[in-house]
């Protein structure tokens, strides 16, 4: 794999992350999948000539063992992306302290881990794309579910201090406000709302576009939304 540019994906799965990993292969890219529980990538992983590692990516060790692995393996991916999330809801007087704990770590903390890992080699390497999913709840909070918003608003924020801190040293890194429910397998639109879906390839095509963009135009964030969402 190290003869070819890799992408990382971290929360692989079979939405969004698992078209990321077939439209990065058919571009040449070497594959890395990680995800808690691997057993569900191995079709993808068949389809695409991925490997993949199992990790929790809000543990600190995992995520070091994981980049240590590729070190040996897929050598300073080119694109790395963080799309795990935990989600509890209900009402705030409600939730309990351990799932709110969990949605924080996975949600935010993870995206630290990794970020911090991935640029730390790709400083060394001189350059790199560092991409971070978000949703609605990055930028507006909902009510019963303060958690995901407390999650996905700080990773929000890592995101943007990363991008500043980083861009000058040639290591793109963006943010994806994805507003809108993703058409994923097994997720149907509303009767009547056919279009209300994101499509998980077109999300997929903007990652890439932005991993291609010019650095002399560089963006650290983009919303994607389906032409029928309200804003």
């Amino acid at each position: 794999m190290a003869d070819k540019q890799g992408a990382l994906i971290v929360g692989a799965g079979d939405g969004l992350s698992a078209s990321l990993a077939r439209l990065f292969a058919r571009e040449g890219y070497a594959i890395a999948l990680a995800a808690r529980r691997i057993g569900k990538l191995d079709r993808l992983c068949q389809e695409t000539g991925a490997q993949a590692q199992a990790c929790d990516a809000a543990d600190p060790d995992q995520v070091a063992a994981l980049f240590a692995w590729l070190d040996g393996s897929l050598g300073v991916p080119a694109v790395v992306v963080y799309n795990p999330s935990f989600r509890t809801r209900g009402p705030l007087v409600e939730l309990d302290a351990g799932d709110v704990a969990k949605a924080l770590a996975i949600t935010a903390f993870g995206g630290f881990l990794v970020g911090q890992q991935a640029a730390r080699r790709m400083i060394e390497a001189g350059g790199g794309a560092i991409l971070f999913t978000g949703a609605s709840a990055s930028v507006k909070g909902y009510a019963g579910s303060a958690p995901f918003a407390m999650g996905k608003f700080a990773l929000r924020g890592l995101a943007q201090s990363m991008a500043r801190e980083l861009q000058p040293k040639n290591i793109h890194v963006a943010h994806f406000v994805i507003d809108g429910a993703i058409g994923n397998p097994g997720v149907r639109a509303p009767a009547g709302h056919a279009d209300s879906l994101l499509d998980p390839d077109a999300i997929a095509r903007s990652y890439l576009d932005i991993v291609r963009q010019h650095r002399s135009a560089w963006t650290w964030e983009v919303e994607l939304r389906p032409w029928v969402e309200r804003f």
